[in-house]
């Protein structure tokens, strides 16, 4: 089992002629993925790595049976993008665009609430099912399948704790990473239900950040209806307040948006919070002894 996609995800590429989406697609499809098209409008009818192109999500849900779509388009037109994968039937869309505007984003949160569709991102790593199916620009190499669920806003961050629960033995079913915009589709505690309610998961990584509320609403659940053990670290350590460390949303504006303060929310809920992220493996290897 896994969470969101697996090796029977069909996947299309929105932005597929793109250098960032053709190198992308490229890894994907090495990595095993069952990658069956793109979108480019105005290029419908073309071929790129042995692949149909198609002029819009439509058409190609229809050739295909699409269900899930990996976005590559810029900035300004990705909210488009989002809309017309939602309307086109796509079940789980992954947006790696950084840079959307909050506006367009506030637009398409409002859209998706009565779709049967699952968005991840923007400005993101994406998600990979360890060994069957990775929708987005992590390295492949590093994941191998187990039994820890990994959910992160930061993409570095996932790939260190990754690496270390392979190095102990461990391995994963599904990494998560959820982006680090103010305004994204999957939050922490949606991704902790998600694993939470997978029989193949056996413990959950949670790696957040400075700024916003999402890990102490993800604890306060997990305090409520958790059973598995939770490892968690919060990266911003020494940000400054009020200055933007990076991501969109790491901006500390309020004494609960600080890696301090999250931490002791993580603590009181029973997550095992860790100081460094060199810590992380070795926890998660402790707990599930």
């Amino acid at each position: 089992m896994s969470v969101l996609v697996n090796k029977n995800s069909k996947v299309i590429v929105q932005g597929f002629t793109g250098g960032e989406g053709t190198f992308h697609a490229g890894q994907m499809i090495d990595y095993g993925t069952n990658v069956v098209g793109g979108v480019t409008p105005g290029k419908g009818g073309q071929f790129r790595l042995d692949k149909p192109i198609f002029n819009t999500v439509e058409d190609a849900v229809k050739e295909t049976g699409a269900d899930t779509s990996i976005i590559f388009v810029p900035p300004a037109f990705a909210a488009d993008a989002i809309m017309e994968a939602a309307e086109a039937g796509i079940k789980v869309i992954v947006t790696i665009t950084e840079g959307i505007p909050t506006s367009d984003m506030v637009k398409v949160k409002e859209y998706l609430t009565d779709k049967d569709t699952t968005l991840i991102g923007p400005n993101c790593p994406g998600i990979i099912t360890a060994e069957e199916a990775k929708i987005g620009i992590m390295p492949g190499f590093i994941f191998k399948k187990g039994s820890v669920g990994i959910i992160s806003k930061s993409g570095t961050l996932t790939y260190e704790a990754v690496d270390q629960i392979t190095k102990a033995g461990l391995g994963q079913t599904t990494a998560i990473g959820i982006g680090g915009d103010p305004i994204i589709g999957t939050s922490t505690k949606d991704a902790v239900k998600l694993f939470e309610a997978d029989p193949d998961t056996k413990g959950i990584v949670l790696i957040g950040e400075i700024g916003g509320n999402m890990e102490a609403e993800a604890a306060e659940w997990i305090k409520a209806n958790g059973t598995k053990p939770v490892v968690g670290f919060i990266a911003g350590e020494t940000a400054p307040k009020g200055k933007r460390m990076g991501h969109a949303g790491a901006i500390i504006g309020g004494k609960a948006d600080t890696a301090q303060a999250k931490k002791q929310i993580l603590r009181d809920c029973g997550i095992h919070v860790v100081d460094s992220p060199a810590d992380i493996g070795s926890k998660m290897a402790e707990l599930l002894k």
